[in-house]
């Protein structure tokens, strides 16, 4: 959950180059099956596979629970993964940025929700992340066609805070750790509403940003439309003086000329 998509898509059978890196014509011939979107696609699956793991047995067998938990570390260990991958071998495709930040969200949704059910976890813990989540998702869209807001430093710590939170929750501690969840937890919450105030300061910022930008473009284009029309206008207005020009020069040629002709008559007489 690093709030940038980061599957994407991949070669059809293309190796990658020495130093990591996948060349042009490679990332051109991209496929939808390739190592950064199957690991998306695990970790869709593993999301009804950990919700019914965790209610197993009504949800409070610490074997059936501790299986939950190795299906919920194997789903953030993926989203770790792809996200390397993608960035390394620069395989970006329509459904890695689509499917990416929606496994992200369901499996940590499905977890809070489900912890909540349980009884585990506070419901207005889930409440607040949730919605943050949600209103982040909906402020990128808001702001897609002026900018893409990247993913903070402050985000990553965040998606860790959340993710061994929620872990340990799943997980049936007692004692020293269970307190120390409830603690991990609250970091993790803090977190999540900083982050998520940042990110709506840049939000704002980038709007406007871009409004600005999109009006002193439309300024330039009617300023040079206004200057295309001056020079057009300028054109016209010369050719129409050089008509009457050119009709005075003819008549005063054909004036002269019929004087040297009547003047020639004069003299033959």
């Amino acid at each position: 959950m690093t709030g940038v998509p980061a599957s994407a898509a991949g070669g059809s059978g293309a190796k990658p180059v020495r130093g990591g890196k996948l060349g042009t014509a490679a990332v051109n011939q991209a496929s939808l099956w390739n190592i950064a979107n199957i690991l998306t696609m695990v970790r869709l699956l593993l999301v009804p596979g950990f919700v019914l793991l965790l209610f197993h047995d009504g949800g409070y067998d610490p074997v059936w629970r501790a299986l939950a938990w190795a299906a919920f570390a194997v789903a953030m260990i993926t989203d770790l993964f792809d996200g390397h991958l993608a960035r390394a071998y620069n395989l970006v495709t329509d459904f890695g940025k689509i499917a990416d930040p929606i496994a992200d969200k369901a499996i940590m949704g499905a977890a809070l929700v489900s912890l909540s059910v349980l009884g585990d976890l506070p419901w207005w813990i889930t409440g607040v992340i949730l919605a943050r989540e949600l209103g982040i998702t909906l402020m990128r869209f808001w702001v897609i066609r002026h900018a893409v807001i990247p993913a903070s430093r402050g985000g990553k710590l965040k998606t860790l805070a959340q993710g061994t939170a929620a872990g340990m929750y799943v997980l049936v501690l007692t004692g020293p750790l269970a307190t120390l969840r409830f603690w991990v937890m609250m970091v993790a919450v803090v977190l999540t509403v900083v982050t998520g105030l940042d990110y709506v300061r840049q939000a704002v910022v980038l709007r406007r940003q871009g409004l600005a930008a999109e009006r002193a473009a439309a300024a330039e284009r009617a300023a040079a439309a206004e200057r295309a029309a001056e020079a057009l206008r300028a054109t016209v207005g010369t050719a129409a003086d050089a008509g009457p020009a050119a009709d005075a020069v003819a008549g005063a040629k054909d004036v002269r000329g019929t004087a040297e002709a009547r003047d020639a008559a004069e003299a033959e007489r």
